[in-house]
């Protein structure tokens, strides 16, 4: 009996540190794997580096197409970019002449 009464006095002098402990465990683990921990953190950097880089690529094309646009309006019409788009679309070409598409032109429909 008396080992009962010493495990029952001496668990109430540690029964305060293992909650304690457990407590903080608890709070260290949401902190490293929770919705907003360090994991979560990390990959939230490498989706919006991710982003970045399609952005920049995104930007890039557009810049591309702005400028082959800017080639077709009314007021600065290009004579040669129309006829290409004309015989691109259309498929139409003379009997003497050859085309010669390239990959960039297959992309572009």
């Amino acid at each position: 009996m008396s080992v009962v009464l010493e495990i029952r006095r001496r668990g109430r002098h540690i029964t305060g540190s293992i909650l304690g402990a457990l407590l903080f465990a608890y709070f260290v683990m949401h902190a490293i794997q929770g919705d907003r921990g360090l994991l979560a953190w990390l990959q939230i950097r490498q989706q919006i580096a991710a982003a970045e880089v399609h952005f920049s690529v995104s930007q890039g094309e557009r810049e591309r197409w702005e400028q082959r646009i800017a080639l077709l309006r009314r007021n600065a019409m290009n004579r040669d970019m129309l006829d290409e788009r004309v015989r691109s679309v259309t498929g139409f070409v003379k009997k003497d002449e050859i085309l010669v598409y390239s990959r960039a032109e297959n992309k572009i429909r």
